[in-house]
């Protein structure tokens, strides 16, 4: 994969096709992304680019990641942070698996979450583009800013069948504070009422409406 970094103010005049994956990064600190995503791009063993986009105005994550989905042509888009380190071949063993079970949505192994959410992931931009009726399309729903839209992205995959986790693929987060610090109060505001709404109707299990509290 090739690496790249962009100014998020620069997102309007820009537009990427991309032969193979992108993964969009995020960030406000320029120096921890470019050595993230230098060593994911060294690392992946497979075609793509991970791009890291300079957050200036803070614009927020899940904006950042839908302005890149928007700008850019790919059979597969994902998502992943300015603290994430990238194990060996950790795209190409996605991808193997995604095609291998006929997925539409990866989590990687971040460490954390054993495979249940999708932190940092991998999506069939065909799929991921059919989820929300928004213009211009979006990975995310936009109502979100930081927190759980990986969440509501992870139970659609998961009611359409789709959700793949290779724990060979790694990309561990690397936040020495995660653990302490806390959520968005309004991006969890919002998550429970989507969940009584089934996600718009789109997600139909009693027990994944429940999986993320």
């Amino acid at each position: 994969m090739d690496f790249e970094l962009v100014d998020a103010r620069d997102l309007a005049q820009r537009n990427w096709e991309v032969d193979g994956a992108l993964m969009v990064l995020p960030c406000t600190d320029v120096a921890q992304a470019s050595r993230a995503g230098e060593l994911a791009a060294a690392r992946a063993s497979a075609k793509g680019l991970v791009l890291a986009v300079h957050d200036v105005s803070r614009q927020g994550f899940v904006s950042i990641t839908n302005q890149v989905f928007a700008a850019s042509r790919s059979a597969w888009f994902g998502y992943m942070a300015q603290d994430a380190l990238a194990g060996r071949d950790w795209m190409a063993l996605a991808l193997q698996a995604l095609h291998r079970q006929r997925g539409v949505l990866l989590g990687f192994n971040d460490g954390k979450w054993h495979g249940a959410l999708a932190s940092f992931g991998l999506a069939s931009r065909a799929w991921a583009a059919s989820n929300y009726e928004s213009s211009p399309v979006c990975l995310f729903h936009a109502g979100y800013a930081r927190h759980y839209a990986d969440a509501e992205l992870t139970l659609l995959a998961r009611q359409a069948k789709g959700y793949v986790y290779e724990p060979h693929s790694v990309l561990v987060e690397v936040d020495w504070g995660k653990d302490s610090a806390s959520v968005d109060a309004n991006d969890r505001a919002l998550f429970r009422q989507r969940v009584q709404q089934g996600f718009g109707g789109r997600v139909r299990d009693a027990a994944l409406l429940d999986m993320f509290g």
